[in-house]
């Protein structure tokens, strides 16, 4: 099969579209002929060196994809700890979801880490509920815009950010009450003064060192941080004594690096819950634009430069079907 390989430094790495070993199954494992795979930060950082994949799993980049189960013919997309982008990627069975006939694959393989990623951490991690206040950071990302739908369908008041007016603008469309310019705003101050100097009850953050002090300003009473990325730095102030006063909770996380069985938990449980909506159109999966395969070092800029609004895919083949 072919793969996109990784060569060249770190800061630099080059990206080709090159021959590479076929995956071999493991128990409970199938071949899926991969035809269009999601671009997620974290491939960003494993091709420059700064995440490896966990113990035991592919090196290949690429954390969801879409495609075909080889000897079933399924159409299916899911999550998977690397290999997606390839022509093949073995995948836990109780990984895969089905795809609707009037999917595309383009649609399937935006689906897996951002989806899967909003409904863990703001459920599962932060137990958001019913008419309180989430605040949504890079609400313009792929993760973002599906956290901003499921907190808005789950009755709470959604507040965003984003870096321009056009992703301010796509956030509000999404369902969220207000949305900051984290350029010219302080989103401590217009958190506060949106919820009448209360807080936020939820914040999902993949911003991190950068954000924490004034994350943990803009929380309500027993609110919960809970972080699931670094692009501010792994360092930052912290105020224990408002931790401390106001009774808050820092969550820290991942969800490649969840033993398996969990990840299939959460799986489940996301299509229990959200699948039908999410393929009969009450969801709105937003994509941004695609690129062959052959040019994801493209796409990673592309994604780097934080240009993309919703979720970059890569296609193989240029089949999107």
């Amino acid at each position: 099969m072919n793969a996109v390989t990784v060569s060249g430094n770190g800061q630099n790495p080059v990206l080709e579209w090159a021959p590479a070993p076929d995956p071999q199954p493991r128990p409970e494992e199938v071949i899926v002929n991969v035809r269009a795979a999601g671009v997620n930060r974290a491939d960003l950082l494993q091709a420059r060196g700064a995440y490896p994949p966990p113990p035991g799993a592919s090196g290949i980049l690429g954390l969801e994809m879409a495609g075909v189960v080889e000897g079933t013919g399924e159409r299916v997309c899911g999550l998977l700890p690397g290999g997606g982008y390839a022509e093949k990627a073995a995948v836990h069975r109780d990984m895969l979801l089905p795809l609707p006939d009037d999917w595309t694959f383009v649609q399937g393989a935006a689906v897996p880490e951002a989806w899967l990623t909003a409904f863990v951490n703001l459920f599962f991690e932060a137990g958001l509920r019913e008419e309180e206040t989430a605040l949504i950071h890079a609400g313009a990302s792929g993760v973002g815009t599906a956290a901003i739908q499921l907190a808005h369908e789950a009755g709470a008041m959604v507040l965003a950010t984003a870096g321009s007016f056009d992703k301010v603008s796509r956030c509000i469309e999404l369902g969220a009450r207000h949305a900051f310019n984290y350029r010219e705003q302080d989103f401590a101050a217009e958190t506060l003064a949106h919820t009448g100097g209360k807080g936020a009850d939820v914040i999902l953050d993949c911003v991190g060192g950068s954000y924490l002090a004034k994350n943990i300003q803009s929380l309500a009473r027993f609110g919960r941080l809970v972080n699931i990325g670094l692009l501010g730095g792994a360092k930052g102030e912290l105020n224990l004594g408002a931790v401390l006063m106001k009774r808050l909770r820092i969550i820290g996380s991942t969800l490649r690096s969840r033993p398996r069985q969990e990840q299939i938990a959460i799986t489940k449980a996301f299509r229990q819950r959200y699948w039908d909506k999410l393929t009969s159109g009450h969801f709105r999966i937003v994509i941004d634009r695609t690129f062959p395969i052959q040019e994801a070092g493209q796409a990673h800029g592309y994604v780097g430069d934080n240009r993309n609004i919703g979720k970059v895919v890569l296609v193989i083949e240029s089949s999107t079907r």
